[in-house]
């Protein structure tokens, strides 16, 4: 669990320090940019604290069980039912993050989705077709997602 000072700031310290917290977030441009600032800003377990609650807010939004949750990303019922809790019933930030993931996924699994129809009814002409389709089916196993 972090750590925080038991040495409470004023409230004007507390919004100057998020608002520059918040400007240097929404600064960063490129993914590349945001792993190399979060690596360099949060410990290893911070990182790993956040994603997985992110993961957790995807996954339940997919309706995946509080037992599936648990088991494909090693956290307890309780955290999982503490992130439902700021999903379901807090502010639109988780929403508005998670919704936009979702989409991405669906419009990436609908462009894969017309890549694979149209590959399997034109084959390449001149090719072994055997080989053709161990390799598609290899490619279709490496963009495969856990969840």
């Amino acid at each position: 669990m972090p750590q925080v000072s038991k040495y409470p700031v004023s409230t004007d310290v507390y919004n100057r320090i998020f608002e520059i917290l918040f400007n240097a977030i929404a600064e960063v441009k490129s993914p590349y940019d945001v792993r190399e600032f979060f690596e360099d800003f949060l410990s290893p377990t911070e990182r790993i604290m956040l994603a997985k609650r992110l993961a957790i807010a995807v996954l339940l939004a997919k309706n995946y069980d509080y037992r599936a949750i648990s088991k494909i990303l090693r956290v307890s019922p309780a955290t999982i039912a503490a992130v439902n809790v700021f999903f379901r019933y807090a502010g639109q930030g988780y929403k508005k993050v998670v919704k936009r993931i979702l989409n991405e996924e669906k419009q990436e699994e609908f462009w894969n989705k017309l890549d694979d129809l149209l590959s399997e009814t034109i084959p390449p002409r001149g090719r072994n077709w055997t080989y053709w389709r161990q390799e598609r089916e290899k490619m279709k196993r490496e963009r495969r997602k856990p969840f």
